[in-house]
């Protein structure tokens, strides 16, 4: 059986600068299933096309908090 790869949106509010964005993007594409992940530095917005079989919501945002930011599941 094959998983459909799933959106979530993420946010974090500690977004200092824009440097952060690439290094929040490659270490969520790290992981395994992650097909796209796009964060927007002006509204803290993260979004991440994954197969959540491979990696779920717990391992995106711990994924974000190694780079040494917090972020957490949003509906936005």
């Amino acid at each position: 059986m094959t998983t459909k790869n799933i959106r979530t949106l993420l946010r974090s509010d500690e977004l200092s600068c824009p440097s952060c964005v690439p290094k929040i993007e490659k270490a969520l594409l790290a992981l395994p299933g992650v097909t796209k992940a796009e964060v927007k530095f002006s509204s803290g917005r993260i979004e991440v096309e994954h197969d959540p079989a491979l990696s779920d919501a717990a391992a995106l945002v711990n994924s974000i908090a190694k780079t040494g930011y917090a972020a957490k599941p949003s509906a936005f």
